[in-house]
């Protein structure tokens, strides 16, 4: 059975036309056991809330992407109270993107600043979104002792030497559909030298769908594409995968498991 650990139920198209009942139980049929649902920004926070709350296979993080921050600003103690509840199970999706948005990368770097030191605070593990912000996004883990509250590099495309770093400070890896696609040279050699024990796998769904449904809107039912490209990498069976990267989604975030019957 899979987990997908990262996606935006609430950002599918598919949502508000069919209900996420329906695509929780589309994913459920394709052996997906549980999910997490990223938020990105505090204005949407109980809108996404009311959507997945009820859903017991669904675990909910609350952040404010960077790409957000100079949109949507940032009120720092409206975060941390809303990341101390106890139905939250991490803080973000935070961190710092420099690819999308030069403009703002002061705003950028003190909300991610914010979100490590609010994240060591509640005990809760970081969520990070990074694009060519190798050097920095690294540096600023490291000065907000990131490795205490540890967390994930979400949607990883960076390089093996960056990974390392992560993994030096307590961080698991996650790999989204971007592994199937033929230009991925670098994130294959990265998912054939990270340990299966620090590896997630994620949609990031409605973004970023998987060969053989490129072009499609991504749902969290093909996590399975991804798991058979892991286990193709590493020589493993992609039950194996399944099982390794559902057991470090559990134990990071510290969810209770929800197993099919």
């Amino acid at each position: 059975m899979f987990v997908d650990s990262h996606c935006h139920l609430d950002k599918l198209k598919v949502t508000a036309e069919l209900g996420v009942e329906q695509v929780i139980q589309d994913a459920q049929a394709a052996g997906v056991e549980h999910l997490l649902c990223i938020g990105v920004a505090l204005d949407d926070f109980e809108q996404m809330q009311g959507i997945v709350g009820r859903h017991e296979r669904v675990s909910y993080s609350c952040g404010i992407h960077p790409l957000y921050v100079a949109k949507h600003g940032f009120n720092a103690p409206l975060l941390a109270t809303m990341c101390a509840r106890d139905d939250v199970v991490a803080v973000g999706e935070t961190g710092l993107d420099y690819y999308y948005d030069k403009e703002h990368i002061a705003e950028q770097q003190a909300s991610f600043a914010k979100h490590i030191e609010i994240a060591n605070q509640v005990d809760k593990p970081l969520i990070i979104h990074t694009r060519d912000a190798r050097e920095d996004t690294i540096a600023m883990l490291r000065e907000g002792q990131a490795d205490r509250c540890r967390g994930v590099m979400h949607c990883f495309t960076e390089s093996l030497e960056m990974a390392e770093q992560a993994l030096d400070l307590g961080f698991y890896i996650s790999i989204s559909g971007i592994v199937t696609f033929r230009s991925a040279t670098e994130l294959r050699e990265v998912v054939e030298r990270v340990p299966i024990e620090r590896l997630l796998i994620e949609t990031d769904a409605p973004w970023l769908a998987p060969v053989p449904h490129r072009g499609e809107e991504n749902h969290p039912q093909y996590v399975k594409h991804v798991a058979e490209t892991v286990a193709r990498l590493k020589g493993l069976d992609v039950e194996e995968v399944a099982a390794k990267t559902r057991e470090n989604f559990y134990n990071l975030f510290r969810i209770e498991r929800t197993a099919l019957v």
